[in-house]
């Protein structure tokens, strides 16, 4: 599979814009013969919304539906559940159509982010099949927690996506600390799941917070096939070949041994204990 991992930079609430941007990088993957382009989390609207989360609930662009015709779109965006709840969305577009939606699980709302007070929880990991492979989808803090990615693998998936608008928290540690803990998620995730793992994060400035970019695809055996630059916008042009993922379960079956049924045992065992 070969996937275009566009680093954008969004302008916070400007639909229109960012649309027009997400279409260049769209037409550009085409004409580079990708499968897939993948965008950060709320690419279509910027992060930093606050009370503007209802302003930016529109539905699938149509440009973007169309264009899921000739190449598969991956994209973050706020949605407007059925349930009148505002989620964090990612939507995967295929053959002009949205074929899934993951809402965005772990809400960080603490120190600078405030997502939990606009946001709802989603309440599930599902991996789901593509015409390029088995795929998951995770949004940032999602990545943070083990047990994500861990569903994710047991659920079949091939190539796990992440969709990030990190900013670089705290300029006294600098971006090298916040890449290197990305680049810890990234390793850690490929290689325990055996799947490919892809992060696309974002760049640009939100009312004086910088989101410092490094995106990057690793492979099942925890190579770096790819690192976008910091701090500029970027876009990574990324073949996959399917054989590595075979090459890395048969070479460190992990996945395979995993015995979900002791797993699920004693997570019960615990959930019961701390209920008594």
């Amino acid at each position: 599979m070969k996937a275009a991992i566009a680093q954008i930079k969004p302008t916070l609430g400007n639909i229109e814009k960012n649309l027009e941007i997400m279409m260049g990088k769209v037409e550009e993957a085409k004409e580079k013969g990708m499968d897939i382009v993948v965008f950060p989390e709320l690419a279509l609207s910027g992060y930093l919304l606050e009370e503007m989360v209802y302003d930016v609930c529109v539905e699938i662009p149509q440009k973007l539906l169309e264009a899921s015709r000739d190449i598969s779109i991956l994209f973050g965006g706020v949605e407007k559940g059925k349930d009148n709840f505002i989620y964090n969305s990612a939507f995967y577009l295929e053959d002009g159509r949205v074929t899934h939606t993951h809402r965005k699980v772990y809400l960080p709302t603490y120190g600078m982010f405030f997502e939990g007070r606009y946001f709802k929880s989603g309440d599930r990991f599902r991996a789901f099949d593509t015409k390029h492979g088995r795929f998951g989808v995770l949004i940032c803090e999602d990545a943070w927690h083990q047990s994500a990615s861990y569903i994710l693998g047991q659920d079949g998936a091939d190539y796990i996506f992440c969709l990030v608008s990190s900013p670089a928290r705290g300029f006294e540690l600098g971006v090298d600390s916040m890449a290197k803990d990305w680049e810890g998620i990234a390793y850690q995730t490929a290689t325990m799941t055996g799947t490919y793992f892809i992060m696309v994060n974002r760049v640009g400035v939100e009312d004086g917070v910088s989101f410092w970019g490094g995106s990057e695809v690793v492979a099942p055996t925890g190579k770096i096939m790819a690192k976008g630059e910091y701090l500029k916008e970027d876009t990574l042009f990324v073949d996959m070949p399917e054989r590595e993922i075979r090459r890395a379960r048969f070479s460190s079956p992990v996945m395979k041994s995993e015995d979900i049924d002791l797993t699920i045992r004693e997570l019960k065992r615990i959930q019961n204990k701390r209920y008594q």
